[in-house]
């Protein structure tokens, strides 16, 4: 029993995955919407180098959990049989073309059409990333808590919650003026509000798993006050993100920063809190 943070390196892999998709797709939609601000459009660029470093962690961290780049490799003997293999050549395929792209976009060598249809067909694949890295998981049966659309929804929650705060940041970092402020923070906050949601018709199904071993609701005993730490701090994330908006302000980088921060924080607690949940069905 536990939280999950044994798991640490799998904790970041898929939160921090699952933010830079949700950034890639709120960027890369902002880029095709601009007008012909060359400079404007630069600055973006090289601001979507965050989202690359944060993908480079993501796959560092989940290359410690395999043990070594070898198994890393190895992981890929199975793919189209192996959710693993699925997932991390998804992930290693969108990280590929959305680094090949932006580099090629920064050093400007894209003829406009071309740059457009391949930023369009990488968000579709860090959408196909997001559901493997789901399948990884909702596709054991042998773990009743995993074996479950609320994983694949969870997932997608996050991409959906942190997404647009890291996009929002990173494009307000670069000076990037939006047409209309509030759509992103209200994308966020229909997620948190879905998340919550889920949650709770979620809790009250764990009361119903168990085995002649375990039962689902006692194997994190903090989960109800660690989830409501986590609603809290996104909650605390869209009012900073909020409220300048509301009198008419554009939020700063600074606060932005807090906000994502916060975020990060509260998904990472949720998905130590999942991790926590594993059980095995007529095993210790």
């Amino acid at each position: 029993m536990g939280n999950g943070w044994l798991e640490w390196p799998l904790v970041i892999f898929t939160v921090f995955g699952q933010c830079v998709v949700g950034a890639f797709i709120v960027m890369s939609c902002a880029l095709l919407t601009q007008s012909g601000n060359q400079q404007q459009r630069q600055r973006v660029l090289w601001a979507m180098l965050g989202l690359w470093i944060l993908m480079g962690l993501g796959f560092i961290a989940s290359v410690i959990h395999l043990g070594s780049p070898l198994r890393a490799f190895n992981s890929l003997n199975r793919v189209g049989s192996s959710a693993l293999s699925n997932e991390i050549a998804s992930g290693s395929l969108f990280f590929a073309a959305g680094g090949f792209w932006w580099l090629l976009s920064v050093l400007n060598k894209l003829p406009a059409a071309a740059s457009r249809l391949w930023m369009s067909v990488t968000m579709v694949l860090g959408v196909v990333f997001v559901w493997m890295m789901a399948r990884v998981y909702n596709s054991i049966d042998t773990v009743p808590t995993w074996h479950s659309g609320w994983t694949t929804a969870h997932f997608f929650l996050t991409a959906l919650i942190g997404g647009p705060l890291l996009g929002g940041f990173l494009l307000r970092f670069a000076g990037f003026r939006f047409r209309s402020p509030l759509t992103l923070p209200a994308i966020s906050c229909a997620a948190v509000v879905l998340s919550v949601i889920a949650v709770l018709l979620q809790s009250s199904e764990l009361a119903t798993i168990q085995t002649s071993l375990h039962q689902a609701s006692a194997l994190v005993p903090d989960y109800g006050a660690i989830m409501s730490w986590r609603v809290v701090l996104l909650i605390a994330a869209l009012a900073i993100w909020f409220i300048p908006l509301l009198k008419g302000k554009e939020p700063g980088v600074a606060m932005l920063c807090v906000a994502l921060l916060f975020v990060v924080v509260g998904e990472l607690l949720g998905r130590g809190l999942f991790y926590g949940l594993h059980m095995t069905v007529g095993l210790l």
